[in-house]
């Protein structure tokens, strides 16, 4: 598993942010590179809240590689129509980010160039990138999950990006709250927190 450092600055931490890179996001990076081949040099990218989708739209503009408009879907069409067309006009590259896998476009010159675009859908982490993931948000909060913990929780996360960043949240909560550091049983415990009855029996 990879990762891939934007050239920009987190405010929490002072270090350059990073992308997880694997199933659900690579082709979509590879596509990214690509931008001059989009139909339209137009591309759509959708997924679940909290998937990663800002990082990829900020690590796109700051390659030169075209404009991004984060949150596409909440701009009036109109206003989205008149900048695809000074994109167009100019010859820049168009990245629109938008939540969710659909995009209910009402306007019909917007809907018709829009529907020519290249498509980039976010998909669920797997085991590799979930692990991967899961390391890469304990190490931003400066949180030591403890030996064992990747092979423990994996198997028992939600596939999520948002659920994964709640069970990170809630071991580093826990820490805290108990003043301990992760072992098992606040491992067990921020599981049962954010997935309640829907844990996993594992044995």
């Amino acid at each position: 598993m990879s990762q891939i450092a934007l050239p920009l600055q987190s405010a929490r931490a002072g270090d350059p942010e990073r992308i997880v890179v694997g199933n659900a996001n690579a082709d979509i990076i590879e596509s990214l590179k690509r931008a001059d081949s989009w139909p339209f040099k137009t591309a759509i990218l959708t997924g679940e809240a909290r998937s990663g989708k800002s990082l990829l739209g900020r690590w796109f503009a700051a390659q030169g590689s075209g404009e991004c408009i984060d949150g596409a879907d909440q701009l009036a069409e109109t206003e989205l129509f008149h900048r695809w067309n000074r994109a167009q006009e100019s010859g820049t590259s168009l990245l629109l980010i938008c939540d969710g896998a659909g995009w209910d476009i009402a306007l019909p010159d917007l809907k018709s160039r829009l529907g020519a675009a290249m498509h980039l859908q976010m998909m669920a982490p797997d085991d590799d990138m979930a692990a991967a993931l899961i390391h890469s948000l304990a190490a931003q909060r400066g949180l030591a999950l403890g030996e064992g913990a990747l092979t423990y929780l994996v198997p028992r996360a939600e596939r999520s990006f948002a659920a994964l960043e709640r069970l990170v949240d809630a071991i580093d909560r826990l820490t805290l709250e108990r003043k301990a550091p992760a072992t098992l049983g606040i491992w067990r415990d921020a599981l049962d927190a954010v997935l309640g009855s829907e844990q996993p029996d594992l044995f």
